[in-house]
């Protein structure tokens, strides 16, 4: 049995966890959007046309910031092809992924469902094909009163009230080439902006979010980044950076170690904000947003991005094992290791599309990584603590040395929030938990994850492969916490400080 500590101290904090860092992404592609959460035809739908059996699995999430409507989607949208009566709404064809969108589920039932979940909504406007007017009038609509065009449009469409959506894209990986509109950083940079300042002129209370680098592959990777902040960071909130994995070697220990890469990005791009702040002499703080970040690498070839006309089109539909999971709770801790600089961050994506869960017809199924989401999630308000871990590891092929366990802390009160994975392929760890200044008292609650195989999987016919429960193999002697991991596992405890 390996042996590992987790060395913490309460006062050597690292930022207050927000919240957002447990958002999600819902697109207009594939089956997330249409034949996903909006079926109408369900035996289960509401009166919005939504899965109330959708509703309550993803309730358990506990998803923050929703993004929505895209993505490459959004390059190519425009917001009022998809408000008013659904019959007068053109069906149109999306060049994203080649296919077809009636618009019969559209912002206003985005927002009705988002207040509904208790979702922050996250709107992305079209800077791909759309212009900065088009998106200062979205804005008009949804959060001033009334009194002029887009305002009283939207009370014409019977929502009285303004939707009050505080938090907006400035467009979507328009550093990609394959993003319709394509451009050069100072082109963009230009458009985000005018944008900004455009849509602050009409709610001056909103955040926006400009496009940073999706690809640490890209050759324009942080070079775009700082053209971006050089020109616009003083009108902008946040930047976005993008980051999906796989394991297409078939090496799992490689895989798991993935966290190094993920933190040395995050790193980096705070490293350039930073470094843009002091150029500019101001003290203005540009945070990070993670806006999608996922497992992605089976299905993201030739058909499975060819909707080939069709309307709801099975696309991205990724199947999740156990490594997958161990690999998703990775980017968690990775998260809340970063709360002073990672604000926002949104899984990709809900359901069907790279997604927690799966349907198929009226069945439901709950993926391998539903399951570390629900742990973190549930346990993820308080302080961040800086993390020290002591004990074995290994060299991975690409990602470098890392230590079998990966882990993070939230101090909430006197109440510790603890999140572990266990990297080792074959041999259980013994963890113990210290606290330098504080003794834990007791365990409130605790759940892990695991499997024999790092392949298993959740099926229709077998759902319950790879699912969490509740871990009891743990105790406290002199103030210290011991965790018993098995091999390839998750864990999240929630513990008394004494």
């Amino acid at each position: 049995m390996n042996t590992s500590t987790l060395h913490l101290h309460t006062r050597f904090t690292v930022d207050k966890v927000d919240p957002r860092i447990f958002g999600g992404f819902l697109e207009h592609m594939g089956r997330a959007v249409n034949d996903g959460v909006y079926r109408p035809e369900s035996a289960y739908a509401d009166d919005l046309g939504c899965r109330t059996d959708l509703q309550a699995a993803l309730k358990k999430l506990r998803f923050t910031a929703m993004r929505y409507p895209g993505g490459n989607f959004v390059s190519g949208y425009h917001w009022q092809d998809a408000v008013g009566p659904r019959q007068g709404r053109p069906t149109v064809r999306d060049l994203a992924w080649q296919s077809i969108e009636n618009n019969h589920f559209g912002p206003n039932e985005f927002l009705e469902l988002a207040r509904r979940m208790d979702w922050t909504p996250m709107l992305a406007v079209n800077l791909g094909t759309g212009t900065p007017e088009e998106a200062r009038n979205w804005l008009e609509y949804c959060n001033i009163e009334g009194g002029s065009k887009w305002a009283d449009l939207r009370r014409e469409h019977g929502y009285e009230e303004p939707q009050n959506v505080k938090l907006w894209c400035l467009g979507n990986e328009m550093d990609g080439p394959w993003q319709i509109g394509h451009v050069p950083a100072e082109t963009y940079a230009i458009s985000a902006q005018q944008t900004a300042r455009m849509m602050k002129m009409v709610d001056p209370d909103i955040e926006v979010v400009a496009c940073g680098s999706c690809a640490t592959d890209l050759p324009t990777y942080l070079e775009w980044d700082r053209k971006v902040l050089e020109h616009c960071r003083d009108d902008i909130d946040y930047l976005s950076l993008h980051r999906y994995v796989g394991n297409e070697e078939d090496d799992t220990e490689n895989f798991l170690a993935v966290t190094n890469s993920i933190d040395a990005q995050i790193e980096e791009a705070a490293a350039l904000c930073r470094a843009v702040q002091g150029a500019k002499r101001t003290k203005k703080r540009i945070g990070l947003s993670f806006d999608e970040w996922n497992v992605w690498y089976r299905a993201r070839h030739g058909h499975h991005l060819d909707g080939k006309g069709k309307f709801a089109p099975p696309l991205l539909e990724e199947h999740y094992n156990l490594e997958d999971a161990l690999v998703v709770a990775g980017f968690l801790n990775s998260f809340i290791r970063h709360a002073d600089t990672v604000k926002i961050a949104n899984l990709a994506q809900i359901v069907n599309v790279i997604a927690p869960i799966l349907t198929r017809g009226d069945e439901m199924l709950l993926q391998t990584i539903f399951y570390p989401i629900e742990m973190f999630s549930n346990r993820g308000q308080g302080m961040a603590l800086q993390s020290q871990v002591e004990g074995s590891g290994y060299q991975s092929k690409t990602n470098g040395y890392v230590d079998h366990l990966d882990a993070s802390a939230i101090l909430d009160g006197d109440r510790l929030n603890v999140f572990l994975v266990n990297r080792d392929l074959e041999n259980p760890m013994e963890i113990q938990v210290k606290v330098a200044d504080r003794a834990i008292g007791a365990f409130v609650s605790a759940d892990s994850m695991t499997g024999r195989d790092p392949k298993a999987t959740n099926t229709y016919e077998a759902p319950h492969g790879v699912t969490s429960c509740e871990h009891d193999d743990q105790s406290i002697r002199d103030g210290v916490a011991t965790i018993v991991l098995p091999p390839m596992s998750v864990y999240a405890g929630t513990l008394t400080l004494a």
